[in-house]
């Protein structure tokens, strides 16, 4: 088995591309090992990587966020850990995915229906698609008062460029097919 490595405009992030189906839909998103180990052996056995902060899985890779430790000295334990995991077979999910958190529903007005399905149309077509290129993942939260408000996950979570990208691409890009939009936000 082999695994490609990419970088990210994150720094502290990499990712780990295995050639195989990670999530069949959906990402997940696990930032402390507990969490992790509950519904996924694999992202468990990840943070048992003394360094790793962060699992993120996306449909075909694996995001792997550090602390302040070197990738030189990671990379080999990461890819060792991921090709064992494939080659046992074992499924990379064992608990429920895709639950929202208590308090984290998507909100917006009643009559903003439109608006709000043409954003996440756009949001999924041109926006998912070239946020997952770079290790990340990035969701519709809400729109209030021409706001719209969205969750940043996996290498995009925390990157230094995270907020060009929402000010300057998504803002832009919003703002130019839907005129109600004024601002973009990350929560």
């Amino acid at each position: 088995m082999f695994i490609q490595t990419e970088s990210t405009p994150n720094p502290a992030t990499l990712k780990f591309l295995p050639g195989k189906v990670v999530m069949q839909s959906g990402t997940a998103d696990f930032r402390d090992a507990e969490e992790a180990g509950a519904t996924s052996q694999l992202a468990g056995k990840l943070f048992g990587i003394p360094g790793v902060i962060g699992v993120f899985y996306g449909y075909d890779f694996i995001t792997i966020t550090k602390d302040d430790a070197d990738w030189q000295h990671l990379k080999p334990a990461i890819l060792g850990t991921i090709m064992e995991h494939f080659m046992s077979g074992a499924p990379v999910m064992s608990g429920p995915v895709g639950e929202v958190p208590e308090g984290e529903e998507e909100f917006f007005e009643s009559g903003d229906e439109t608006i709000v399905a043409t954003i996440k149309e756009l949001l999924e077509s041109r926006v998912r698609p070239a946020v997952a290129q770079d290790g990340g993942d990035i969701t519709f939260r809400g729109f209030r008062d021409g706001k719209v408000f969205l969750h940043m996950k996996g290498a995009c979570a925390g990157c230094p460029s995270s907020t060009a990208t929402l000010k300057h691409g998504i803002q832009n890009l919003l703002r130019h097919f839907v005129p109600e939009v004024r601002e973009v936000e990350a929560v």
